[in-house]
């Protein structure tokens, strides 16, 4: 028997932790790689078998379905993660159309039976007949949801969203689905006060101060994040941290708070800001794991502590905190560039369950807030539902809180206006960041 080829197996194993545990690929890969003892170019192609598969769901789907007679629901769950791995060899990466249909056709002998291995042979040489480009001229032809959802493999109810969102730029949709299925470059904050943008390797980023983009290499080995005094943050993430920190405030700066801190990353850099003005960042975060990877992240001058609490009942009292970050849970379907799949778990119910959290958590920021203090409630999210619906119900509901402008104090982002006067919405097809949406209140 054919020896199964090491990076295959790796990719298939982490196409079936993500399908049956809800994993994460990028969480799941580097084990994978170590358990299989792949580095170099072999963990490089692994890693685009398994992420690029996930990625390109939805359109590989549409073309095995042409190529099988019977519904996918009935392929066998393992059978189907091989066929969609092999798919994408053909018609995504440049393998051999001879290797690719060899490889996984070993790869189902291997790990499900011979009959499911030539059912593999059969269905990939059809799949291999024609080209993507032929395929999609087959399949989506056209511009409507339907062909647009096959075409850049996201499902067509967040097609939908993503045309709303956009409004009157709906004619970037195809473009901005794209983007989302453009992996993106790794790109580390220096956190001030602790490092300097100088000492880390990458090209410096376009709009915040403190961002670099790697141009490849693993993270981890820079001597900065190693220790601490810079980590990897995508640079829409940064830029909410600096917006809520350069936004004026009045008399008394010393409290600062955020209010859904986990995992960290936003927290450590507005805790390391704080720390040079004197001021001091308390992080909030309701599950215990969490927590402690916003204690290890933020960890330094400028972290008071983190507190295992409900942001829905926050430890404060009234009208007692200066500053307030609110980067609120919510659908993720900004950031399908980096988490390909959500796309494939959310659902438009799990946005209707999110909104009233998002409310709730806004309205108690609203309540600890002080006159005078500057308020940011963020989402990587722009489905309006999450963002202006939610804002909106919030100044309805607090006739003493008013929306700012906060595209101020982003001043060299172009092409940024949110769906409220003075909101930021960054997208990944105009910006080359994750779709952060920001708004900024002040009580009166």
């Amino acid at each position: 028997m054919k020896r199964v080829d090491p990076a295959r197996l790796a990719a298939f194993e982490v196409l079936k932790a993500v399908r049956v545990d809800d994993g994460y690929a990028n969480l799941l890969l580097p084990a994978a790689l170590a358990r299989h003892g792949l580095t170099g170019r072999d963990a490089a192609f692994a890693t685009e078998l398994a992420s690029g598969t996930i990625r390109r769901q939805g359109t590989y789907d549409a073309v095995l379905a042409a190529c099988i007679d019977r519904p996918l629901r009935k392929v066998d769950a393992k059978v189907l993660d091989a066929l969609r791995l092999g798919a994408h060899q053909l018609l995504g990466m440049r393998v051999p159309t001879h290797a690719a249909i060899d490889t996984t056709v070993t790869l189902v002998r291997a790990k499900v039976n011979q009959g499911a291995a030539g059912f593999c042979n059969a269905v990939l040489r059809k799949v291999a007949a024609q080209d993507l480009d032929a395929w999609l001229a087959q399949l989506a032809p056209g511009t409507g949801t339907r062909d647009l959802a096959i075409a850049h493999s996201h499902p067509a109810w967040v097609v939908d969203e993503l045309r709303t969102a956009l409004g009157d730029a709906a004619g970037e949709l195809p473009e901005l689905l794209a983007a989302d299925n453009v992996a993106p470059r790794v790109t580390l904050v220096a956190r001030p006060g602790r490092a300097t943008r100088e000492e880390l390797p990458g090209t410096p980023t376009s709009y915040s101060p403190f961002g670099v983009a790697l141009d490849g290499g693993d993270p981890s080995s820079v001597p900065a994040v190693a220790e601490g005094r810079a980590g990897v943050q995508d640079e829409g993430s940064q830029l909410v941290a600096l917006a809520l920190a350069a936004s004026p405030v009045e008399g008394r700066d010393e409290r600062w708070v955020d209010l859904c801190a986990g995992p960290g990353g936003k927290a450590a850099l507005l805790a390391a800001l704080a720390a040079e003005r004197g001021a001091a960042l308390t992080g909030i975060e309701l599950h215990h794991h969490r927590a402690r990877l916003v204690a290890r992240a933020a960890s330094g001058p400028g972290l008071a502590g983190v507190v295992q609490a409900d942001g829905t009942r926050a430890p404060f009292a009234d009208g007692s905190v200066d500053r307030i970050l609110l980067d609120a849970p919510c659908s993720g379907l900004g950031a399908l560039r980096r988490r390909p799949e959500a796309r494939w778990r959310r659902s438009a119910r799990d946005v209707a369950e999110l909104v009233p959290l998002q409310r709730a958590l806004l309205a108690e920021a609203v309540r600890v807030l002080r006159p005078g203090g500057a308020l940011l409630y963020a989402t990587c999210s722009p489905v309006l539902a999450e963002t202006a619906d939610v804002v909106t119900a919030t100044l309805a509901d607090h006739p003493e809180v008013r929306l700012e402008d906060v595209r101020e104090h982003l001043p060299v982002v172009p092409d940024a206006d949110g769906p409220l006067p003075g909101t930021v919405q960054l997208w990944p097809h105009r910006h080359g960041t994750d779709a952060m949406f920001l708004a900024l209140l002040r009580k009166a």
